[in-house]
Formats: C-alpha cells, structure tokens, sequence
C-alpha cells in the first residue's frame, strides 16, 4: 500500500510540472489582413447610407468631360434657336436626315440658307473661343466650305436641341443623337446648336439678314401644342 501511494504521488508530481498554463495571444498583422480582404457589409446592400457615400466619393473622382449641359433645362416657352450644319456635314451629304431630325421632333423651320461663311463672320460666331489654341483652325474648318443655316422656333428648342444633337464629342454622345449616330471626332461633329435662348436670338440676327425668316404656322400645330 505505501508502495502504491508513493507511486500515485510521484505521478502528481511529474504531471504537475510537466503541464503548462493554456494562453490566447492577439491575432497577427498577417490575421488582420486576411481578415480585411472580407469586404464591408456595406457592399452587400446598396441602399445602406455608407455605400452610398463611398459611391458619392468615387463619383467625384470621374471625368466629367462627357457632363453635358447639366444646367440647361427644356423651359415651356417658345424660343428660338441657330442650328448650322457644318461643312463636314454638307459634304457628307447629310443636309436631309438632319433636318429630318428637329422636324420630326415638331420645330418649326423659320429660316434656311446654303451659305459659304466668311472669315469675319466666323470669328464673331465664336468669339468666345478666341483665346482657346484650336481657335485658328476652327475657323479654317467653317470657312472650308458651306454650310447650312437654320432657324427653328417651339417650346423649349434650346435644351430639346442639344439633346438631340448630343455631347459635343461624338464618341461620347448617346446612340440616337445626331452625334451620336453620324460623327466620330469632336473636330468633325456636323452640326452646331444654341446653348441658351438668348445666344440663339444672338445667333440667328447674326447669320440672318432682315427678311430671311418666314413667319407662319404650321397646319400640324395644333396636334402638337395644346
């Protein structure tokens, strides 16, 4: 019997210093990240208010060169508007489908003319890009060859008319615009169009003389306008 205690006490003992005390250490850096590779629960749902400010940043950050016009809203007045058909659209034989565009939209046309621009007179039509370096070869470009003047009057034809030409770089423009469909480079985009009411009054009493512009109604008006 004092054999068998003596053993069972050097078992205690040999166990109790063999064994050692169980410790949880911290994760390591590598742990964090693993752990950051787990996207945000915030990506899981789209509607969540941090999405959608991450979304607002990263929106900040865009190219904004094919923003178009954001300012410029379809008012419920009658206006009017200069629209030109430049000389790469004259040449490429695209007079008719583009006039077919505002008057399917239902413009009225008050004024049209084939007319080769003048030096002098391009400079004034784009006076507000004197200072800009392509300046001299824009009006080496209009004065090339004809173009085609038009005068469109309706309800908000100035907006409505940027719209349908589209941005002014073609490869940004929509699919359906005029841009959009028929031109590829921002040097050869067909067509020009008023940006704002008054400079399509400006416009229109610039490449006009007195007398050039009919002024009539007509007969499909009244199914267009209430």
């Amino acid at each position: 019997m004092e054999g068998l205690t003596a053993s069972l006490s050097s078992i205690r003992l040999s166990y109790s210093s063999s064994s050692s005390t169980t410790t949880f250490s911290k994760p390591t850096t590598a742990t964090h990240r693993h752990l950051a590779a787990f996207q945000s629960p915030s990506y899981l749902f789209p509607n969540s208010l941090s999405y959608r400010i991450n979304a607002t940043k990263k929106n900040r950050n865009l190219n904004k060169t094919h923003i178009f016009l954001p300012h410029l809203v379809a008012s419920m007045e009658v206006e009017e508007s200069y629209i030109m058909i430049k000389p790469d659209g004259v040449q490429r034989g695209l007079v008719g489908e583009i006039i077919s565009r505002f008057e399917k939209k239902g413009f009225k046309l008050k004024g049209l003319k084939l007319f080769q621009c003048p030096q002098d007179l391009a400079e004034e039509h784009y006076k507000d890009l004197s200072s800009k370096p392509f300046f001299p070869k824009l009006i080496s470009y209009i004065t090339s060859g004809p173009v085609v003047c038009m005068a469109w009057e309706g309800v908000g034809v100035v907006a409505s008319a940027r719209k349908l030409i589209g941005a002014t770089n073609p490869l940004q423009a929509e699919p359906g615009t005029i841009r959009g469909d028929l031109a590829v480079q921002t040097g050869r985009n067909v067509v020009h169009g008023s940006d704002s009411p008054e400079n399509g009054q400006r416009e229109i009493a610039l490449w006009f003389k007195e007398g050039e512009l009919a002024d009539w109604t007509p007969a499909q008006a009244p199914w267009l306008v209430e």
